[in-house]
Order: structure tokens, then sequence, then C-alpha cells
């Protein structure tokens, strides 16, 4: 086991020989601090996120197509991260740190690429020699054989990658849908939480499949959405008296 990195673990963003050796850096003491888990064939999915995907979990070596939505991606990242898998975000210099480890990811295991530039794809392949997860958001288009290229390392190396835009050869596409926010009512108020519906398509797919969770919670987490209760008839009630003696008498 090696020093654990300081969390969370951040690229420089600027001079490309200082991200490369940094980036050699990050490869050499992950792969000493992690031993990769080649016989683990999915990641696991939050338990809200049962039956969005045909599997029980992120199909390891696989790419997946999600929506750039930083509620989704920590739904996504939480429960690989809080069964020890490290996770590193690649091209989103905005997202929320404080935000990602409310939704339960353990920031110590976070490597965060801010600002890649060009060379997103680069990255995104050197890290998947030794990071079981990474979420990227392309900043340029790639060839299609630099594409297949990195698709073949992620199957040979056990790296499941969501990329925040169309992708080809994608295990899935999870897209958020039809989102309606709580707690806002007529000029007063504050937001609570959001209910979303995810949608989820792809080659393994029947037909696409959805869920409806709220996300974010307001702790910050992934739920699923409350069972609505449903209206019981009213049962009759029967007449009642008070007798001489002071008791309750029921008629009939």
């Amino acid at each position: 086991m090696g020093t654990a990195l300081s969390a969370p673990s951040a690229l420089p963003r600027e001079g490309n020989t200082s991200r490369a050796q940094e980036v050699h850096r990050l490869r050499n003491e992950i792969a000493r601090m992690q031993r990769r888990r080649s016989d683990v064939p999915f990641l696991p999915l939050d338990p809200a996120l049962e039956g969005l995907l045909p599997d029980s979990g992120l199909r390891v070596g696989s790419s997946y197509s999600i929506s750039p939505s930083p509620s989704l991606l920590g739904a996504l990242l939480a429960p690989p991260s809080q069964r020890g898998s490290w996770c590193a975000v690649i091209g989103m210099p905005t997202i929320g740190v404080e935000a990602m480890a409310g939704f339960g990811i353990e920031l110590e295991r976070l490597i965060l690429v801010p600002d890649p530039g060009p060379r997103w794809l680069t990255v995104a392949t050197a890290l998947s020699e030794v990071v079981p997860l990474i979420a990227v958001h392309p900043r340029s288009r790639v060839s299609d054989a630099d594409i297949a290229r990195l698709n073949a390392r992620l199957r040979d190396r056990g790296c499941t990658l969501l990329v925040t835009a169309p992708w080809p050869q994608s295990e899935a596409t999870i897209r958020v849908e039809e989102t309606e926010w709580h707690g806002l009512g007529s000029g007063w108020g504050l937001l609570a939480d959001r209910t979303v519906t995810l949608r989820a398509s792809g080659r393994r797919h029947e037909s696409a499949s959805r869920v409806r969770v709220r996300m974010p919670t307001s702790l910050g987490r992934v739920d699923a959405e409350a069972t609505p209760l449903r209206a019981v008839a009213s049962l009759p009630t029967p007449a009642a008296a008070v007798t001489d003696t002071g008791t309750w008498a029921v008629a009939g």
C-alpha cells in the first residue's frame, strides 16, 4: 500500500509536461494502493436505481453515455466509491466537490482533472490503466479510431467510462427527463429536492426502461420516489347514543 493521496487529488491546469508527469505519478501511486478486481463483472448501483439497467450494475470494461447532470454523476459514482473504488472526473472544472461528498463519494479516492484541454482523451486513457471508474466531459471531437482504441483499453483494463455526451459503442445511454422541483410555493419557500425520471436505453435493452427518483433529496442523495398514498373508502359509522346510565350503546 502506498501513501494516500490528498483529497481530492487534482492535476495542474497548465503545462503539458507537468501534467504528464503528474499523471505518471498518480498512476504509480494508485497502482500501489489499489489492486484491480478483474473478476468483478459489475460496479454497484444505488438501490433507488434498481431496474434502470438490465444488469445488476455498471458493466466493467464498458462505456456509458449520460446526461451532463451533476446529480446523476454523483448518484452513479457514489456506490462504487463507497465500496472502495477509485474514481476520476475529467474536464468538469465547475463540479461541486461538496456536492459530490454529499452524495457519498469518498473524496480521498477521487481524482479531479479540471481542465485537461484538448488532451482529455490522453488523460482518460492514462488513468484507465489504474482507475476503475472515470467520468469525462469531452472538450473536442475525436476520431472513430481513437474511440475504438479507448474502448478496447477499457475492456482490457476493466475500467468503466461515463461520458457526458453521445458516445459510440456505449453500453447504454442514461438521460434525465421530466424534472420537477419541490419546496417553492406561490412567492415563498426554498428548493428542497427534485423528482426526475431517468431513462436508459441500449443494446441490452429490449425497450427503454425508466425509474422515478428524488435526486437530489434534501440531504443531497438519491432516493426512490415515495409511493403516493391511496385514498381508502370511509367505513360506515354506526349510530351511537348514550343510555340513561351514561354508557355508550351502539344501535343496529
